[in-house]
């Protein structure tokens, strides 16, 4: 994949607090640092007029809990996007999202994610103004805001220069390179003996091919060990 321009990433929450760890550290703060993305947490209530700046409502038709307006959303992202925009909103009822979507979504220049709350948006938003709406699993949180983190984690490690090393991402779980939806093989490090514990002598025999063997069949193994583990529940 190659990608020469800096992606930007904007979010629209209700909550903008609730990213200044996460992307003020680690692996984000450093992408940021060498301009291999800029991100950029909006407060939605910015695009609204009313002194309480009001950004939810009670449902039509009855029903318990608040829902996220139309309107804000609206202007929010008429100010924002433009026409290579992708815009994405996080909501319980999307697609689940995977390794193959955030190899997907790292080509484009320009995201913007919506973080759902309450009891969701206006049916309207997702007819009219987004393009994809995911999930990250098959439970309910009580906002957007987590899966975001997720998510835009996830897609920026397979952005060129992020990780530092060419070969990392290449080589993670569900990875293209490792193999079709392979977890990554087990990883040993300094002491190669502690208190008994011992690193299999293949891998450090020095001899790569057959240590590759090896890391191909334990990616495999765990693979089907995971895989038939959630099958039985």
């Amino acid at each position: 994949m190659l990608k020469s321009s800096t992606m930007k990433i904007d979010v629209l929450t209700l909550f903008p607090e609730m990213f200044k760890g996460p992307f003020d550290q680690s692996i984000i703060q450093r992408a940021q640092e060498k301009k291999l993305v800029k991100i950029q947490i909006h407060n939605l209530r910015k695009w609204t007029e009313d002194k309480r700046k009001t950004v939810d409502g009670r449902p039509f038709g009855g029903g318990v809990g608040m829902v996220l307006m139309i309107e804000p959303i609206y202007k929010a992202l008429k100010e924002l996007k433009n026409k290579k925009t992708k815009v994405i909103l996080l909501d319980p009822r999307g697609q689940v999202f995977n390794q193959k979507t955030a190899n997907k979504w790292a080509c484009f220049d320009h995201l913007i994610f919506i973080c759902g709350h309450y009891e969701g948006v206006d049916e309207r938003v997702k007819e009219n103004l987004i393009d994809e709406t995911v999930s990250i699993g098959d439970y309910v949180l009580t906002g957007g805001e987590l899966p975001a983190m997720i998510i835009i984690d996830t897609v920026l490690r397979q952005i060129p220069g992020v990780l530092g090393k060419k070969e990392a991402a290449q080589k993670e779980s569900f990875s293209e390179n490792l193999g079709q939806n392979l977890l990554e093989y087990p990883q040993y490090t300094r002491p190669s003996d502690f208190k008994g514990w011992k690193v299999p002598e293949v891998l450090l025999s020095g001899n790569h091919q057959e240590i590759k063997k090896w890391q191909a069949k334990k990616s495999a193994e765990i693979t089907e060990k995971v895989k038939s583990s959630k099958e039985e529940k």
